[in-house]
């Protein structure tokens, strides 16, 4: 019983974003069929954010065919002091280009349309981001997920190198640096 409590606190945590909804139309002979698609983000503010699409013949069908499938796959982000990234990253899909940039505190999320859309249910609070190439909703979320899947943590860096954190992170001029001991 305390099980079911916790599903359903953990579903309220969920932050939804509807990214865009495309209407296609398909001629019959009585006239026009029509036909929604809706791109939703969905992420829990902590780290942990997934997208998904939804077909049907109705809006808000398509948006909660959507939703439940980005529920289904949330991915883990490793977040910097829970507030930014650890470090600057770049990634293309198609003719998307994204690069998404650490930002000090107070920055905000500097970020348009479908980027701004995952940071925020990401739970980023301060970043920088351009998207280079197309404005298309669905090859922008699909390069902004690549190049936070990018992301590696210092401690998961320091695991992989088979050192202690310290060693893999410096301090120089307030600022962190990733550098390996052996160069």
């Amino acid at each position: 019983m305390n099980r079911n409590a916790e599903s359903k606190q953990e579903h309220t945590e969920i932050i939804e974003k509807l990214v865009s909804i495309n209407r296609v139309a398909k001629v019959v002979k009585g006239g026009r069929r029509f036909g929604f698609t809706a791109l939703v983000v969905t992420g829990d503010g902590k780290g942990k954010v997934s997208y998904s699409s939804g077909k049907a013949k109705e809006v808000p069908e398509a948006i909660r065919k959507a939703s439940e499938g980005a529920k289904h796959n949330l991915v883990k982000i490793p977040l910097r002091e829970g507030r930014t990234l650890h470090h600057d990253v770049e990634a293309t899909f198609g003719a998307a280009k994204v690069c998404i940039r650490a930002a000090p505190p107070g920055t905000g999320i500097i970020a348009g349309g479908p980027m701004r859309a995952i940071l925020e249910a990401l739970g980023v609070h301060d970043v920088v981001g351009k998207s280079i190439g197309t404005s298309n909703p669905h090859n922008m979320l699909k390069a902004t997920m690549k190049a936070l899947e990018k992301i590696a943590s210092p401690k998961d860096i320091a695991l992989k190198r088979g050192k202690r954190v310290g060693e893999v992170v410096m301090r120089r001029d307030n600022k962190l640096e990733i550098h390996d001991a052996n160069t």
